[in-house]
């Protein structure tokens, strides 16, 4: 197991310490990280074949409650990882409550050493018998088969990505040149479009092709900040700086440092984030909060937006310096009611994806099913097709999806947003029903069908009394 991949996190640098010294001689790379904040990051930007998470950090030192938090996140990015947990105060109760959150394993500090390597390599081999994948592309990229059919005229169905739909179909072929074309280089790029057209991938395809590939790729929902979070997040801060600053933080631009930056949403920013944002990126450098130190930054920046940023300069809501700053090229992503003749090839990649993903026998769709399809106005764009496609292979009675297997909303503009939170959570409690049903109320199974961690499961049956 010389080239398996681990995560160490622990709050103790001393265990870290201890923990690595054993687990290099049997495993390849160790990573370690004091810090859980960080977790996202570092799943976001690796792969692991397995994941120790201490159960207990600064904030509680022994009811674990941190460390099933940290779970379910982990498990939320990544449903497919392999986690085990460790603590000083556990007991048999923790280790089932562990066990049924999703984690695989269970060790108790002071560890074994034996024991604790036997516990690790139990991990890893079981995710590598998981990976059942025959002819997965390449990483964010294509493939290699794809590549030599790239310029040939054919329109080639994609095995599944484990990075979600892949940009595939005809109307995407112009911006995939553009793609090919501008990757090599750091110009900015601005991405348009509406919500759900795919715009994260785009900006991972970019990076991926980039000569940045192996650096970081740090992605940032900037219009989710707050005022007083958005410099601490993008700038980092130093330790005293606030209430909450107990050390020193890096923020997402020293992340991000010799990779790429996504901004997503930078349509929403407020003008005082603008008018920092702009400084930032003229200046290349970065000054922490609570300090006077400017950091040089060296990053690529990618940003996205679903609002018209002309429109905005025009209402004076949107710097147009900023504007001229971040759109060097600029690539307008089309929505699916504009993609019809491309709603086969995507709805037949998720029927593939989704039949391996929960072992179902649907191959295809139906010809009155795509016509449905091609008449209906797919609001939430390939997002919604995705999820669509995903309900129906899980409840298809058959091993074509018929109209009868989908659920046009048509309706929804008109609905109360009541009504529309009824009928998602009544599909929800069907799937689950269903799953159930199938499983004979099996949790590990329902929850890997479902595609959920076990502990999102138990919030689901608990919030639908199942």
């Amino acid at each position: 197991m010389q080239d398996s991949r681990l995560l160490l996190v622990d709050d103790d640098p001393d265990v870290l310490l201890a923990a690595r010294l054993l687990l290099k001689r049997h495993f390849g790379s160790i990573d370690i990280e004091k810090n859980p904040e960080k977790l996202p990051f570092l799943l976001n930007n690796n792969q692991y074949d397995a994941i120790v998470l201490d159960m207990n950090f600064e904030r509680d030192v022994s009811s674990g409650r941190e460390g099933f938090a940290w779970l379910d996140r982990i498990l939320d990015i990544d449903p497919q990882a392999r986690v085990v947990l460790f603590t000083a105060y556990g007991d048999v109760e923790m280790a089932v409550r562990a066990m049924k959150a999703g984690a695989v394993d269970f060790v108790l500090k002071p560890w074994q050493n034996d024991k604790f390597v036997e516990t690790i390599r139990g991990a890893v081999s079981a995710g590598e018998r998981a990976k059942d994948r025959p002819g997965e592309p390449e990483r964010n990229g294509w493939s290699a088969s794809e590549k030599a059919e790239k310029g040939t005229g054919k329109t080639r169905k994609p095995a599944p990505s484990s990075s979600g739909h892949s940009l595939i179909g005809n109307a995407l072929s112009p911006i995939l040149d553009t793609i090919s074309r501008v990757a090599p280089t750091d110009a900015n790029v601005l991405i348009l479009g509406e919500n759900g057209t795919g715009k994260d991938m785009v900006a991972r395809t970019i990076h991926a092709r980039s000569n940045r590939r192996d650096k970081p790729f740090v992605s940032v929902d900037v219009g989710a900040l707050t005022e007083s979070l958005f410099e601490s997040e993008l700038f980092g801060h130093v330790k005293g700086a606030f209430t909450d600053a107990r050390e020193d933080r890096v923020g997402r631009f020293e992340e991000a440092n010799g990779g790429t930056l996504f901004l997503d949403e930078i349509g929403n920013l407020t003008p005082t984030q603008q008018a920092r944002l702009l400084t930032v990126l003229q200046q290349r450098q970065v000054t922490r909060v609570g300090s006077n130190k400017a950091r040089p930054v060296d990053i690529r920046l990618i940003c996205a937006t679903n609002v018209d940023l002309g429109e905005r300069v025009a209402e004076k809501s949107f710097r147009q310096d900023l504007l001229y700053r971040i759109n060097t090229i600029e690539l307008t992503l089309p929505p699916l009611r504009q993609r019809t003749d491309d709603l086969r090839l995507l709805a037949e990649y998720f029927i593939d994806r989704y039949a391996r993903q929960y072992s179902r026998p649907v191959t295809g769709l139906s010809a009155a099913l795509l016509a449905e399809m091609k008449s209906y106005d797919w609001p939430g764009n390939v997002r919604e097709l995705q999820h669509s496609v995903e309900r129906a292979v899980i409840l298809a009675p058959g091993t074509i999806l018929e109209p009868a297997d989908f659920v046009f909303r048509k309706s929804t503009a008109t609905a109360s947003p009541v009504m529309q939170t009824m009928q998602i959570d009544d599909m929800e409690r069907q799937l689950i029903q269903r799953a159930m049903q199938t499983h004979q109320g099996n949790i590990t199974d329902v929850a890997r069908e479902l595609g959920l961690s076990r502990q999102a499961l138990y919030r689901r049956l608990e919030k639908f009394g199942m």
